[in-house]
């Protein structure tokens, strides 16, 4: 029975016959011995397997290519070498399947760039197997840090008629003839499309999510989202994945205590459950990632108003590179400032000015700003963003009115305030940007598997 080369190198099993498979990553060959280093992707390092002239296929072992599928049967022995603490000695070596010269990760290091136009071989390399294990791993953890807090797990549509962004650029999905649509007033006649009127892919389940919440009281979507923004910026992707908690009977403050307990538990997981790969990233990737994570998970976060945080920022003394005004969005340069040099740590700015946030935002009394929130960490800024929902609905129609929304398209969404509204909350936090804070990797494209970006959609 096929075992991971990760349970080999427990130790459990030395001295006993054990089968992996694997490629291979290396090949060291003299006449009398072979030394293949095996990797399954279930590990960093892969097992060194030690091949002797004993065996029927040696020579054709000692010509094989970085690649090459093999499957082995050997026992499993301390190995005498330095660097490695157990090794698998071959009693018969199966090659699997053959790779030629031509294979492209004949070399140790690519750059990453490179590896992006190679995005169905990259998963072999020691930096994406890190983070790919990673990304599971975190899914995983994720999963289980809303089970154990008994929330439900709900499927909101890919498929949508809403834009809960209000900005607008949705992916538009049709059956409609694309070179000669059916007209009417010189638009597209929408009415004789598949849902009978203009749809996209989801840019967030939040509104949908909203409406189990006053269901289930405590409930959490993950899921993939897009976005038509023509953005090429590393932060940025045109398929991506959300986790979105909603909590009924929830204020903003009960909103940032569950988004700090959150990114503590995932901070902790990392380090914990994943230390291997961390400690890959710490070497390779990023210097310092292990202290800048575990202080996160140690740190006591921070909150202050976003008033404050304008008024520490204009007393600065630093040159910005955008302008330093209330009223204005922070930028991800203010926002490193303030965790960074202010704090020294996470933070969590509160009550933003109502013009530059989304209309399902709670209105505050003071009537210029909104209960939203964003927590800031070091060297990325912004990892989390949400409010508490605006539950009044004569605020919320006023506040549709204001912004030229037009009510009859969520009409559903304004039926959840008629009958049993309560106050509730929630929060986005983009999975990629969290796999990107954890591992240390600079560019989105860099932690998803196949990333779609503008001009960009091959494998």
């Amino acid at each position: 029975m096929r075992m991971r080369i990760s349970e080999l190198l427990t130790g459990k099993l030395e001295h006993r016959r054990c089968t992996v498979s694997g490629w291979v990553r290396s090949l060291r060959a003299s006449r009398e011995v072979a030394f293949i280093v095996l990797n399954d992707g279930s590990n960093q390092s892969g097992i060194q397997v030690v091949a002797g002239r004993e065996l029927d296929n040696f020579d054709a072992i000692c010509r094989i290519n970085t690649g090459a599928a093999l499957r082995v049967e050997g026992t499993l022995l301390p190995s005498p070498a330095a660097g490695q603490a157990w090794e698998l000695v071959a009693a018969s070596i199966q090659i699997v399947g053959t790779a030629d010269e031509s294979y492209p990760l004949q070399k140790k290091r690519h750059s990453f760039e490179y590896l992006r136009s190679i995005a169905h071989l990259r998963p072999r390399t020691n930096t994406f197997g890190a983070v790919f294990r990673l990304r599971s791993r975190l899914a995983q953890a994720i999963h289980r840090f809303f089970a154990e807090k008994n929330f439900l797990y709900v499927h909101t549509p890919i498929i949508t008629a809403s834009d809960c962004e209000g900005a607008g650029e949705l992916f538009r999905v049709t059956t409609l003839d694309a070179a000669a649509p059916p007209m009417i007033s010189g638009q597209a006649d929408f009415n004789q499309d598949f849902f009978g009127q203009p749809t996209g892919l989801t840019v967030s389940g939040q509104l949908e999510g909203e409406l189990f919440a006053l269901a289930f009281s405590d409930i959490y979507t993950f899921g993939p989202t897009f976005r038509a923004e023509n953005s090429n910026t590393a932060r940025h992707a045109s398929e991506f994945w959300m986790i979105e908690p909603e909590m009924a009977f929830a204020d903003l403050a009960d909103d940032a205590d569950l988004a700090e307990e959150f990114i503590r538990y995932l901070c902790r997981f990392a380090l914990e459950e994943c230390a291997e790969d961390m400690a890959f990233f710490d070497k390779q990737i990023e210097k310092g990632l292990l202290e800048r994570i575990r202080g996160v998970a140690e740190a006591g976060f921070a909150r202050m108003d976003y008033s404050e945080a304008i008024d520490r920022l204009q007393k600065s003394n630093v040159t910005f590179t955008y302008p330093v005004e209330w009223g204005l969005d922070l930028q991800t340069e203010h926002e490193r400032y303030l965790s960074e040099q202010v704090v020294g740590g996470p933070v969590f700015i509160l009550n933003y000015p109502r013009d530059i946030k989304a209309f399902y935002m709670r209105r505050n009394e003071d009537g210029r700003t909104v209960a939203a929130m964003d927590l800031l960490v070091p060297k990325v800024g912004e990892i989390i963003g949400g409010s508490q929902r605006e539950e009044r609905l004569d605020v919320l129609e006023s506040r549709m009115t204001e912004l030229g929304i037009a009510r009859e398209p969520l009409w559903w969404y304004l039926d959840s305030r008629r009958w049993g509204s309560c106050p509730h909350a929630g929060f986005g936090l983009g999975f990629e940007r969290l796999v990107m804070y954890l591992s240390g990797m600079d560019n989105i494209r860099d932690v998803i598997p196949f990333p779609r970006t503008p001009r960009h959609a091959e494998f």
